[in-house]
């Protein structure tokens, strides 16, 4: 059966082109859609890991805010944008982290109730599973370790741009890289492990 008649067809991302930041600080709405649709859904991924699950979100959105206020005066490239928008977010996150833990915790059954549902399709639900899965794997892990697989793995980031995120030296980012990388293949060889170990 060819697909080339279907009516029905899953939007492509469009991948972030030479002009296309250039054109996001003039304004160009389009232009930062694509930036913000190459960019969001790895942030929330880093995200998740750094505040969790429920609040991702509402700090992904903080983070936005102030990205769509400041990228006038942004100076650097679409690697530095990641950078740069990725500092943004995890600055977000210890805001969020350092409030979180000067309130009291509340039930949120009460807010549960409140959220609208959402309706996922079979293939977002399995790829959520998917992703949900390989994020707890990367919590486990101490935490330099896991920010360093994050920024290096899931932002795509290189080591140098990954360091000045966490204000550590490049060396140091790939070295905690290297050594999540080789605990998570530990976790994987060895389902049975807590993470204590």
């Amino acid at each position: 059966m060819s697909r080339v008649h279907s009516t029905v067809r899953k939007p492509r991302a469009e991948a972030p082109g030479d002009l296309t930041l250039p054109a996001a600080q003039r304004g160009d709405e389009h232009a930062f859609r694509v930036l913000y649709r190459a960019t969001q859904p790895k942030l929330l991924r880093y995200l998740r890991v750094l505040v969790g699950p429920a609040d991702a979100e509402d700090v992904a959105s903080d983070a936005w805010l102030h990205i769509a206020r400041d990228l006038t005066n942004f100076k650097g490239d679409l690697d530095g944008f990641r950078a740069w928008a990725t500092t943004i977010a995890r600055n977000r996150a210890m805001d969020h982290l350092r409030r979180r833990q000067r309130r009291p915790v509340v039930d949120g059954a009460e807010e549960l109730l409140d959220s609208p549902a959402r309706e996922n399709t079979a293939e977002e639900a399995m790829d959520a599973v998917a992703t949900d899965a390989a994020l707890a794997l990367i919590a486990r892990l101490p935490k330099d370790q896991a920010e360093a697989v994050l920024l290096r793995v899931v932002m795509g980031l290189d080591a140098k741009a990954a360091a000045e995120v966490l204000g550590k030296r490049p060396g140091a980012v790939r070295t905690a890289a290297h050594r999540g990388l080789r605990k998570l293949q530990e976790y994987l060889d060895s389902p049975g492990r807590t993470s204590r170990e």
